[in-house]
């Protein structure tokens, strides 16, 4: 079975861009309940994963969407806390010089971040990503979709649009959400090591493994 993973960080860690009270309520109800349904979902079914990866990609392909939706959701998450961090860093290195490239600088990338996620008509995701040549684009998806299924294309950082995500905090500017967000919280440190991995330097971050009693076969 997966596991909820902790938080890297204490709930009032992003505050004040991100409360302890949306935390809480983000990660310990609407994150866990997407891990609970999908072990719940994988058990009905008589399926055992070696990784939650595999479990999307699987239902991505078979047109499971009960299970991908949870799936990947569970996984978006996951990678949405530790794609933030309290500790304010700007870019340096490859990823500094590829976002000059691409936007003409941090300025330029986070125009581009906040108009993605503005721009995404309901629920959903607003991503920087990598291709293998390490071109950056900001790109958004809806609900549940997001780039584990999607080959040549990796996510560096990502911010849900959900309302869940900032309503206790910022009500209806989902413009001074992001802008807030882009300011003080991205870890820029796990999106230098996911361009790295893009470009074929290092692996990719990966969701917790299941417990080792309970791999088996791919779904």
């Amino acid at each position: 079975m997966f596991a909820l993973p902790d938080l890297p960080y204490a709930y009032d860690a992003l505050a004040p861009v991100i409360s302890d009270q949306t935390m809480r309520l983000h990660h310990d109800k609407h994150h866990a309940a997407y891990v609970k349904t999908t072990n719940e979902l994988l058990d009905k079914a008589g399926k055992t994963a070696g990784s939650l990866e595999a479990v999307i990609e699987g239902s991505a392909k078979a047109s499971e969407r009960k299970l991908f939706n949870n799936a990947a959701q569970a996984w978006n998450h996951a990678f949405f806390w530790e794609a933030m961090s309290p500790e304010r860093r700007q870019p340096d290195g490859a990823l500094k010089a590829a976002i000059e490239n691409g936007f003409g600088g941090l300025a330029g990338l986070k125009t581009a971040f906040v108009t993605g996620g503005v721009d995404q008509f309901g629920s959903g995701w607003v991503w920087l990503v990598s291709d293998a040549q390490g071109v950056l684009r900001v790109l958004s998806t809806h609900d549940a979709d997001d780039f584990v299924s999607l080959d040549r294309l990796t996510p560096l950082t990502v911010c849900d649009v959900w309302e869940h995500a900032y309503y206790l905090d910022h009500k209806n500017d989902r413009k001074a959400y992001l802008e807030a967000w882009f300011d003080a919280l991205p870890n820029w440190s796990l999106a230098a090591s996911q361009f790295a991995a893009a470009t074929g330097q290092g692996e990719a971050w990966r969701y917790p493994a299941p417990r080792v009693q309970d791999q088996g076969r791919a779904a």
